[in-house]
C-alpha cells in the first residue's frame, strides 16, 4: 500500500500492512453483510470516488454514506469518507470516521493515516505524531510517509523545546522586533508604495494594490511598521467593539476572504473603496488556503490603519499558528518575507477583536453562538484574547461553532466549537436584546444563507473557494436606521496561476 497514494486520492480498495501491537481485530462483521449490499457498496464507492476527485465533496460524502449503510464494516468506506470530510475541515467527523475504519480492520494504514491528518488539524501534534510513526515505521520507502512523520516530529520537539524554555525567555515584544528589522535600506530600484513619513496614506493604498495587482512585493520596511503600527492599534480595542452606523449611511459586512487577493479588490470595485463614508467589516479568515494571503493581509491592514473608526477586521479561526501553518499563510510569509515576520503576524492575530456590534442590534462573529445559556454581551467584552484560540469556552466558540436547523445544541462536525440550533439563536438574542447575527466561517453556494427565522446569517466572500466549489461570493449592505440586510452577490474573477494551498505545509494531507 502507498501512503503517498493515500494523501492524495480516495482509496480504491487496496489494503496492506500488519495490526499494531496491543489492538485486537474486532469480530468478522463482514459475514453479515450480503453479497449483494457489498455489490452495491462497492459501485457506490467508485461513484463517491469519481466525485471526490472532482472536489464534488458533499455528493462524495452522500454516496460513501449510502455505502456505509450498505457495508458499515468496511474500513475503505470509512477512510475515504473522512478524507473528504477533512477536506471541508469537518476535522470531528474526519477524526471520527477513522477511528471507525482502524476498528473495522486494526490491518488498515490509511486508518491511521486519516486520524494523523484529523489530529494534525486539531493541533494534537502528538497523537498525530504516534499514527505517523506507525505508517513510517510500516512502509519505509514511502517517501510521503516519511516526510510527515519527520516533519511532525520536528514539530512536536519544537514545542517541547519551547516549553521548556518559556519560564526563561524573555519575549521580545513587536515594536522591539520592529526596531531590530526596520534600519534595513531601501533599494534605489524600489519603485513601490512608501508610507508617507511612516504613515498610510489613500495614495499609499491605491499604490499598494496596484503593485499587488501586478504581482509585486511590498518592501520589508514598510510592511515591518504596518504590522507595528496595527498590532498598536489593535491593543487599544476591546474584544467586543460596538460599532454606530448614523441614519441613512450604508455599512458593508464581508465574510471570509482566504487569501483571494483578485476577488477582494472586485469587492472594492463593486462596493467601492473603503472610506468614512463607506465602512467596511470583514468577518474573520482573511489567510490560507488561497495564495495571496500577505497581499489580502496587508490591503486590510492599511485599510484598518487609514481609517480606524470606519473599517473594522474581527478574527476567524484561521488567524491562529495552528490554521496558518497547515493551510499555507506561514508558508507564503516566510517565502515572501521571512520567518521573523510569520512570528510577527502570530502577535498581531492576538489582538484582533472577536466580535463586533452594530448599533446594538446586531451582532458579529466569525463562527457563532456557545455551549452555555445566559450570555451576555458583557461576558464577551470581558474576554481575555490576547492568546491562541482555546479549545473550549466562549473565544473558541465565538470563532468556531457553526448553526444546524434543528433545536439544541450537538458536537461539532470540526472537532472544535459546537453547533447551535434556532431555539439557541432565539435565546441568545432575547437575551441582549439583538435583532440577528451574522456569522462566516462556512462556504455558501450563494454566498450567503439565511437561516433561524433569519436570525442567524452566514456570509462568505471567497467565491469560486480554493478554485475548485463553483461557489459565488456575497457581501451584505444596511443602513444605519434600517439594519435589514441587503445581499449582493458576485462570481470570482481571474487571478495569476498560482494553486491555491501554493505554500501549505507537507503536513496538511490536502496539498
Amino acid at each position: 500500500m502507498s501512503t503517498a497514494a493515500a494523501a492524495v486520492k480516495p482509496d480504491d480498495g487496496v489494503t496492506g500492512g500488519n495490526p499494531p501491537a496491543n489492538v485486537e481485530t474486532p469480530p468478522e462483521a463482514a459475514n453479515h453483510v450480503n453479497d449483494a449490499n457489498k455489490a452495491k457498496a462497492e459501485e457506490l464507492k467508485s461513484q463517491a470516488n469519481e466525485h471526490f476527485k472532482n472536489k464534488d465533496n458533499d455528493k462524495a460524502i452522500q454516496l460513501y454514506t449510502e455505502a456505509i449503510e450498505l457495508d458499515g464494516s468496511n474500513a475503505i468506506l470509512y477512510a475515504n469518507r473522512s478524507f473528504a470530510y477533512l477536506r471541508q475541515e469537518a476535522f470531528g467527523y474526519a477524526l471520527n470516521d477513522a477511528v471507525q475504519a482502524i476498528k473495522c480492520n486494526p490491518n488498515y494504514l490509511k486508518g491511521y493515516y486519516r486520524r494523523a491528518g484529523a489530529h494534525m488539524a486539531l493541533g494534537k501534534y502528538k497523537l498525530a505524531l504516534a499514527d505517523l510513526e506507525l505508517v513510517a515505521k510500516r512502509c519505509p520507502n514511502d517517501k510521503d510517509a516519511q516526510l510527515k512523520y519527520t516533519e511532525c516530529n520536528k514539530i512536536v520537539k519544537k514545542m517541547a523545546f519551547e516549553r521548556a524554555i518559556a519560564v526563561d525567555k524573555q519575549e521580545k515584544s513587536l515594536l522591539e522586533m520592529c526596531r531590530d528589522l526596520e534600519s534595513a535600506t531601501i533599494e534605489s530600484d524600489y519603485e513601490g508604495p512608501k508610507l508617507e513619513e511612516g504613515k498610510v496614506t489613500l495614495e499609499f493604498m491605491k499604490h499598494l494594490m496596484e503593485w499587488y495587482k501586478n504581482e509585486k512585493k511590498l518592501h520589508k520596511n514598510f510592511a515591518y511598521r504596518i504590522l507595528c503600527d496595527v498590532e498598536a492599534l489593535f491593543k487599544k480595542q476591546p474584544s467586543l467593539v460596538d460599532i454606530t452606523v448614523p441614519d441613512e449611511c450604508k455599512f458593508t459586512v464581508c465574510g471570509d476572504i482566504h487569501g483571494q487577493f483578485y476577488d477582494l479588490l472586485n469587492i472594492f470595485e463593486i462596493n467601492g473603496l473603503p472610506s468614512e463614508t463607506n465602512p467596511y467589516l470583514f468577518n474573520g479568515d482573511f489567510v490560507d488556503r488561497g495564495s495571496f494571503s500577505v497581499e489580502c493581509i496587508f490591503t486590510l491592514f492599511g485599510f484598518k490603519l487609514l481609517y480606524p473608526n470606519h473599517f473594522f477586521l474581527s478574527r476567524g479561526n484561521h488567524e491562529s499558528v495552528n490554521m496558518n501553518q497547515m493551510y499555507g499563510f506561514t508558508g507564503e510569509v516566510v517565502a515572501k518575507y521571512s520567518q521573523t515576520m510569520s512570528e510577527m503576524f502570530t502577535i498581531v492575530y492576538n489582538w484582533l477583536p472577536l466580535c463586533h456590534c452594530i448599533n446594538q442590534k446586531v451582532l458579529v462573529m466569525h463562527g457563532g453562538l456557545f455551549s452555555t445559556s445566559g450570555v451576555s454581551l458583557d461576558d464577551l467584552r470581558a474576554i481575555d484574547r490576547n492568546r491562541q484560540p482555546p479549545e473550549q469556552g466562549l473565544m473558541c466558540e465565538l470563532l468556531w461553532s457553526d448553526p444546524q436547523p434543528q433545536n439544541g445544541l450537538a458536537p461539532s462536525k470540526r472537532g472544535v466549537g459546537v453547533h447551535f440550533g434556532p431555539d439557541v439563536t432565539k435565546e441568545f438574542l432575547e437575551h441582549n436584546k439583538l435583532d440577528y447575527i451574522i456569522r462566516s466561517h462556512e462556504v455558501k453556494d450563494d454566498g450567503y444563507e439565511v437561516a433561524h427565522d433569519g436570525k442567524c446569517i452566514t456570509v462568505f466572500s471567497a467565491p469560486n473557494y480554493c478554485d475548485t466549489m463553483g461557489n459565488l461570493g456575497a457581501f451584505i449592505n444596511m443602513k444605519g436606521n434600517d439594519l435589514t440586510p441587503q445581499y449582493k452577490t458576485y462570481a470570482a474573477v481571474p487571478h495569476p496561476k498560482v494553486k491555491p494551498m501554493a505554500y501549505a505545509s507537507s503536513l496538511s494531507f490536502l496539498a
